[in-house]
């Protein structure tokens, strides 16, 4: 099933031409990566699929992002609600500056959750899901800004994950982090795409490799390639893409 369709998509901030007429299409419980050079427009597709760079001035989409054949950018659409359904996490883990608890629990209250009982049942359940449980049982009344900085993005995982969305956007969630708390968050993709289709953006080639289904490879604001992640590390149709990869540019 096709999670997100993007058709002819061309984006622009101000005048310049950011995206340029990409099709992609995102088949549901799966993980697709972006890799490409700084500045080639992957993190600017990535935000295009929860409507985030709607929040920067003088920027303008021309094509179509389909989410469960939604056209997500239809005067009709209600973004609070795309955005529930589309969860976000960052290069840098972005805490509340409040406990363990309610930073998973803000999601719920904000969306006008009450019963106490599916709060906790809840916090409990997607700090288990991301492998924190047991590290932050006896801390959940301690402030989040007493973890480390893995256990941190984790938290942030687990509080997009509780307001139930079905798809996960993250933009290079492991750049900020050791190598054991970034392979903690690779195995943590593993397990979650059996639940959500999973976006990630990153610049670790190896990270690609090892946490997609399919690779999509930008440069300049164009879509070179986009296949299976195995065919896109060992026999790329494009030689942009192999010279990318090999590490003769980029």
């Amino acid at each position: 099933m096709i999670k997100i369709n993007a058709k002819n998509v061309d984006f622009y901030y101000g005048n310049f031409h950011a995206l340029k007429g990409i099709s992609m299409e995102i088949e549901a419980n799966t993980s697709v990566a972006f890799i490409g050079p700084s500045g080639c427009g992957k993190s600017t597709f990535l935000r295009l699929f929860n409507r985030m760079n709607d929040l920067i001035p003088g920027t303008k989409m021309d094509g179509q992002i389909l989410i469960d054949e939604r056209d997500i950018y239809a005067k009709s659409e209600k973004v609070d609600q795309l955005r529930k359904n589309v969860g976000m996490v960052f290069q840098k883990p972005n805490p509340f500056p409040k406990t363990i608890f309610e930073n998973v629990a803000y999601g719920l209250r904000v969306n006008g959750v009450t019963d106490q009982s599916y709060i906790e049942e809840t916090v409990i359940k997607t700090l288990k899901q991301v492998v924190l449980w047991e590290e932050v049982k006896d801390k959940l009344k301690e402030s989040a800004f007493a973890l480390s900085g893995g256990q941190q993005q984790r938290l942030c995982i687990a509080r997009a994950l509780a307001i139930s969305p079905s798809i996960l956007l993250m933009d290079e969630p492991t750049s900020a982090l050791d190598p054991i708390s970034t392979g903690k968050i690779e195995d943590l993709i593993h397990e979650l795409k059996q639940e959500y289709t999973i976006v990630i953006v990153t610049h670790n080639m190896q990270q690609a490799a090892r946490v997609s289904d399919k690779t999509g490879y930008f440069y300049l604001g164009d879509l070179i390639e986009y296949d299976e992640t195995r065919k896109i590390f060992t026999n790329p149709e494009k030689e942009s893409t192999q010279n990318y990869i090999t590490g003769r540019f980029g």
